[in-house]
């Protein structure tokens, strides 16, 4: 007969059994993954020169190198480095050789005298499945289809003459901006975040689909919404296998991200394939819409384009103009209006600009017509732009050639950030650089789009943003209006120098919070 002690005995050995077995299959599985990273290691040390002339950066570890000096928001810690290592800095990401340019030199450097060795995209799991496999303009390789991409969006979609074609949806959607924030103020403090964000999903809905993404006169959130901000949240992070490549698939599958970034992309291709399908069947002679929908698709019957516009071609390009056309433009907007509250100074001066400069009431609204007259408010989307750049380390590049940049080598492959953020904050170009201070542009002699290596929030070279005029106009008339229609103030209790400015890292950075102001009727 077995004795209840001899039961229990038994039974912590078979526990302790399974707990070994359990350890030993994990660590096996661990060894597993980490041997062939181990391999590639020692193989690439072999291949590599002996003494190559890299630029200064810290010390990695073995396998992994710098990824655990990461943290939440790379731009900053990045920052912090290139103020030790020098404004080109060389970092080993996982497998990948990483250089960072963290002043107008080395940005310089990358984006116009050697741009087309960095012309071509890195290769990161999230951008290239929903970019089609590599498709449209902004996550493309710098092939062919770039090229031609580039060209009609510069030429068909982003032209001054599209632009003002569609004036009247943006004045249209600023006032349908305005009811509701009338409507919101009576119940507390409005949600600006929100509001900014419905007001571009709305505009860029109806440039590129002709109908709005919220009810009619609404400026409210929609399903539309939440699919949206799920694909930027995937396209502005970092996959594991992005910084493994080699062991890409297992470790996105174990993570679960391979998962994610696939329901995001079959969820919009689905909503794009129903568009499509809808507009080509409504096609004929008497369909005169020109939005970009109409514009592409009759683009893709022009016999005479170099490569023929695949429907994926189409989609990938409605890609690009959702994810970054929204974005971009209402993260901007939070900011200012984020910068302006705490500096009540640069609030009053905008305010008595935009009232006196209309009249206090003449007109209901600021029209895209009028913002020329406003030298005060096209400084502060400048300093909002310095302090705030939307993407502060622009969409990574890649290294196709070797190349020498201030005497260090750089290594075909390596990947190459430009972390505008840091530049923008540079006490070497800005005097007091982390003051909101938008007088420092009244001499109107740096400007953002491209040019000024001193300000780079939409880049520069071959890959500079094509929309800066369509997401400057959107800016500057959104802001004038919300700032001429209302006196703001945060909410009761919190002081305006503690309005919090905590960011949320991605491929466009936000505000952490959303931005809850009290909106007043001014006194004048």
């Amino acid at each position: 007969m077995i004795k209840h002690k001899d039961i229990a005995s038994h039974s912590m050995y078979h526990s302790l059994e399974s707990n070994l077995n359990n350890k030993f299959t994990l660590t096996c599985l661990l060894l597993l993954f980490l041997l062939p990273l181990v391999l590639l290691h020692l193989q690439r040390r072999r291949r590599q020169p002996k003494n190559p002339n890299l630029p200064p950066g810290p010390r990695g570890l073995p396998i992994i190198g710098n990824l655990l000096q990461l943290g939440p928001l790379p731009h900053r810690i990045f920052k912090t480095l290139s103020d030790a290592y020098g404004p080109l800095m060389h970092l080993r990401l996982g497998q990948l050789p990483t250089i960072i340019a963290s002043s107008p030199h080395t940005a310089r450097a990358i984006l116009k005298t050697h741009d087309h060795k960095f012309c071509s995209r890195a290769p990161v799991v999230a951008l290239r499945r929903l970019s089609y496999g590599g498709l449209g303009m902004a996550f493309t390789p710098n092939n062919a289809r770039w090229k031609q991409a580039r060209k009609l969006s510069m030429v068909e979609l982003f032209s001054a003459k599209r632009t003002q074609y569609f004036k009247h949806v943006r004045e249209q959607e600023v006032e349908a901006l305005m009811s509701t924030i009338s409507r919101a103020r009576a119940l507390g403090p409005v949600n600006l975040s929100e509001a900014f964000l419905c007001l571009l999903n709305n505009i860029t809905c109806r440039e590129v689909f002709g109908w709005r993404a919220s009810g009619e006169g609404e400026c409210a959130r929609s399903g539309f919404h939440e699919m949206v901000a799920e694909g930027i949240a995937l396209m502005g992070g970092f996959t594991a296998g992005d910084f493994f490549p080699t062991l890409e698939r297992p470790l996105n599958a174990l993570t679960g991200a391979h998962a994610r970034i696939e329901r995001c992309f079959i969820e919009f291709d689905k909503f794009l394939e129903s568009e499509l399908d809808s507009r080509t069947r409504q096609a004929g002679p008497e369909d005169d819409r020109d939005d970009f929908v109409s514009v592409l698709l009759r683009l893709q019957e022009d016999p005479s384009l170099d490569v023929p516009l695949t429907r994926d071609d189409i989609k990938a390009l409605l890609m690009d103009l959702f994810f970054g056309g929204t974005d971009t433009a209402a993260a901007t907007l939070v900011w200012g209006m984020t910068e302006l509250v705490r500096c009540q100074r640069a609030m009053r001066r905008l305010q008595r600009e935009l009232r006196e400069g209309l009249g206090e009431g003449e007109k209901p609204v600021v029209e895209e017509n009028d913002l020329e007259r406003f030298p005060y408010l096209k400084q502060v989307v400048k300093e909002t732009f310095r302090m705030h750049p939307p993407s502060v380390l622009l969409i990574p590049r890649e290294c196709t050639e070797d190349c020498v940049i201030d005497g260090y080598d750089v290594r075909a492959g390596t990947r190459a950030f430009v972390n505008v953020w840091a530049i923008g904050r540079d006490p070497k170009t800005w005097d007091d650089p982390d003051e909101f201070r938008p007088e420092r542009f009244e001499n109107g002699d740096i400007d953002y789009k491209g040019q000024h290596f001193e300000l780079l929030p939409f880049g520069a070279g071959r890959r500079v943003c094509p929309a800066v005029t369509l997401g400057e106009a959107i800016v500057k008339l959104a802001l004038a209006n919300v700032v001429r229609r209302f006196d703001w103030e945060p909410p009761e209790g919190t002081r305006r120098e503690d309005v919090d400015t905590e960011e949320a890292f991605g491929l466009i950075v936000h505000k952490k919070s959303p931005l809850l102001l009290v909106a007043r009727t001014p006194s004048y």
